[in-house]
């Protein structure tokens, strides 16, 4: 084949749409984006186990707080049962009796009440330091998303700036292309894999490297510039 620049030309533009298909790939694949999203789950994560202890720990402090309400109550009850007792002010023994029951009836419900507030402060002690040991732990994971959405951001811009470069190189390559041999490599290219153009290096594609049979890999030499060789394998077009 006579020598044609446009072809070596296309060869660039081929090597720049490798190299922009590459980075776009980087681009979508960064490690950064992947700690960043491990880092958001774990947060995630963290997050709402600490709500659901919030929630335990709030349940149980309700809890304590209407079994102390209880407890005060009746303590106010008692006691004025208890200062009725000794005023002097009641001689009836019956009714001596019956207001030394009523004491006695409260004091069990207190000292009931109060057994059962026992239980739920052991139950509550571990929650609450579980939740301060939770938020100390979501305050650490959101410090290390902030970091990694740092390292993401630094990233994914280094990798912009690359191919904004590499487009621009792109299109300096592209002008020396006919747009007819542009348009028939672009259409190759998107259903070859990203391979439009390639070279024929003795008798094998440079595409899918399937080699061609002497015949046409002598052929397709023989050319003239203005007529395109394709792979007979492959059809993307050769270059010798």
């Amino acid at each position: 084949m006579t020598e044609n620049p446009a072809l070596h030309a296309l060869l660039e533009v081929q090597a720049h749409d490798t190299k922009l298909d590459q980075l776009r790939y980087q681009l979508e694949n960064l490690p950064a984006r992947e700690h960043r999203d491990a880092a958001a789950g774990a947060l995630t994560d963290t997050e709402a186990t600490l709500a659901a202890e919030t929630v335990t720990r709030d349940d149980l402090a309700r809890q304590q707080k209407r079994v102390d309400d209880e407890i005060e109550l009746l303590k106010a009850k008692r006691q004025g049962f208890d200062t009725k007792l000794y005023s002097g002010s009641v001689t009836n023994p019956r009714e001596l009796q019956d207001l030394q029951d009523e004491v006695d009836s409260l004091s069990r419900r207190i000292s009931k009440l109060e057994d059962a507030e026992l239980e739920i402060m052991e139950q509550l002690e571990p929650v609450e330091a579980r939740v301060v040991e939770l938020d100390s732990t979501v305050e650490q994971r959101r410090a290390v998303l902030d970091d990694a959405e740092l390292r993401l951001t630094a990233s994914d811009a280094e990798v912009r700036a690359a191919i904004d470069s590499e487009e621009a190189v792109r299109v300096t390559a592209a002008d020396s292309v006919p747009e007819a041999l542009l348009a028939e490599y672009q259409k190759l290219r998107s259903g070859l894999g990203g391979i439009g153009v390639a070279r024929l290096t003795g008798s094998q594609c440079g595409g899918c490297h399937l080699t061609l049979s002497a015949m046409e890999a002598a052929r397709m030499r023989k050319l003239p510039a203005d007529e395109l060789g394709h792979c007979e394998e492959c059809g993307r077009i050769l270059v010798p």
